[in-house]
């Protein structure tokens, strides 16, 4: 059987300042991080940008590297998948997934690079 994989790694930058609540013994930080890819049309292309939210949790002897989560900051962040599950006030089921990071750090900031042939999945001709 195949292993299936739930992990994921994205860069962009916070959106706004993590909400931080501290509780008996651990911290949980909400924020949200901007990512946008470039969409071409012919010869016009334009960027389609969409915001992710995204948890993370620490021991609060661990919560020093909630600093990094200030607006504007551009981040790798490096989490799983968690599906949740609830009812609401009308009986109705609710679903989400949650994004939980369990690693986030300053990401490098670089200029974007041409992609080559291989890259783009076009094969080589002879």
């Amino acid at each position: 059987m195949k292993k299936i994989e739930n992990n994921f790694i994205v860069t962009g930058y916070v959106g706004k300042d993590a909400e931080i609540r501290q509780f008996t013994t651990a911290s949980v930080a909400r924020f949200s991080i901007a990512v946008s890819r470039q969409e071409k049309s012919g010869d016009d292309s334009s960027y389609v940008s969409a915001f992710m939210n995204i948890e993370a949790w620490r021991k609060n002897e661990n919560t020093s590297s909630f600093e990094y989560l200030t607006k504007g900051t551009l981040l790798t962040v490096e989490g799983y998948f968690k599906p949740e599950e609830w009812t609401d006030k009308d009986g109705v089921k609710r679903n989400r997934i949650i994004m939980v990071a369990t690693k986030f750090y300053p990401a490098v900031d670089k200029e974007e690079e041409a992609p080559t042939e291989a890259l783009k999945g076009k094969k080589g001709r002879k």
